[in-house]
């Protein structure tokens, strides 16, 4: 596969282009807008040599090129290593609360082909696509470059089903690779994070689809009626607590008082603990639990029991020790999905120390359906 085949076939799911020409028919006349991104470390901008050289920053790029006229400010939510249950809780303080015009949604490498994250990503699709300002939005499918794995034919289900345009990296640029095209290494150092040209590729795939919806910019359509939910959809209005909306009962574990800067500043607005035997205890109006937590290169670490409405026979362990090499993980674990709806005990015990720690166990936050 050459490159021109590969921007054809980089539209996985054409979707409807309305709010798109109604995009670019604003940027025509020299409104100022804003172009926001969310997903993981590719739209972070991972492995990139600059901020300006990520596939985000250069799809930025194009619409201030093509529409001089306009100004856009962009926004970068992209949070490595993160799935889009995280992006759920996070989709309205770090993206739309700045009211975004065009978006584009990651979380495809990060997201396991489940039914789990299908209904967690439909919960992050209906609070951007389903905004009362109408966002034009494109769903972009990253990929494992070495093995092809990626979460696209879950997340596409959901591009279909609202008609959101779907832009496939499996569909194109591994394609390219399979065929000799390009060899892996050119693209990436590591069968997954963008080079520089890697990063390139991935916004002319993009950009691409931008270009031929301008093309038919006079072209009407009609836009669909926004739809009843595809899934369960217990995440669209999920809840991230932290120091700044929640008082748990303390026994040990101490508040973080240390000030929250900025999106990627992390490790903040949360609790802290160190020795056998301290707890924290929360009672959640919910019927889906996740523990937020720091998992850390940097050992050993407190390892913590997670007791569910007081059933002590089944503890559910959380250690903060890290098992991979390549950096600290804001790790995001479930302990429950699709239970009972109503108040839930949650225990979280350090049932493990070292003398000779290498740092605390650090709880980030709850998110709750």
């Amino acid at each position: 596969m050459n490159e021109i085949e590969a921007l054809q076939a980089s539209l996985a799911v054409r979707g409807n282009h309305t709010r798109l020409k109604r995009l670019m028919k604003r940027a025509e006349q020299g409104e100022k807008l804003h172009i926001g991104f969310l997903g993981g470390s590719i739209t972070q901008g991972s492995l990139a040599s600059t901020k300006e050289t990520c596939y985000a920053a250069l799809v930025h790029q194009w619409w201030q090129k093509k529409f001089p006229q306009s100004e856009f400010s962009y926004i970068n939510a992209g949070i490595g290593g993160t799935t889009s249950l995280y992006g759920a809780a996070r989709t309205w303080e770090d993206l739309m609360r700045y009211r975004p015009d065009f978006v584009v949604v990651d979380f495809t490498v990060n997201d396991e082909s489940t039914t789990f994250f299908q209904e967690t990503y439909e919960g992050v699709i209906r609070q951007v696509y389903g905004d009362e300002t109408k966002p034009a939005v494109v769903i972009m499918n990253n990929v494992y470059y070495d093995t092809g794995t990626n979460a696209q034919e879950f997340h596409n289900q959901i591009g279909a089903y609202y008609q959101i345009p779907c832009v496939s990296m499996k569909d194109s640029i591994y394609q390219m690779i399979q065929t000799g095209s390009y060899k892996e290494e050119e693209i990436t150092p590591d069968h997954l994070h963008p080079n520089d040209k890697g990063h390139e590729l991935v916004a002319e795939m993009i950009t691409h689809f931008l270009d031929v919806v301008y093309k038919d910019i006079n072209i009407e359509e009609i836009e669909p009626n926004y739809p009843v939910p595809m899934t369960e959809n217990r995440y669209e209005h999920a809840k991230r607590w932290q120091i700044t909306n929640c008082r748990p009962k303390l026994e040990g574990f101490m508040t973080d008082p240390r000030e929250r800067t900025a999106m990627l500043d992390l490790y903040k607005n949360g609790w802290i603990a160190e020795r056998k035997g301290e707890k924290i205890i929360f009672e959640l109006e919910c019927s889906g639990i996740s523990i937020q937590y720091l998992k850390s290169i940097h050992q050993p670490r407190p390892v913590a029991n997670a007791i569910l409405d007081g059933d002590v026979a089944h503890p559910i362990r959380l250690d903060a020790n890290f098992d991979e090499t390549w950096g600290d993980c804001l790790y995001l674990q479930t302990i429950l999905h699709g239970g009972e709806k109503k108040t839930h005990t949650l225990e979280i015990e350090i049932v493990q120390d070292s003398p000779e720690q290498a740092g605390e166990f650090y709880l980030v936050s709850i998110i709750t359906d």
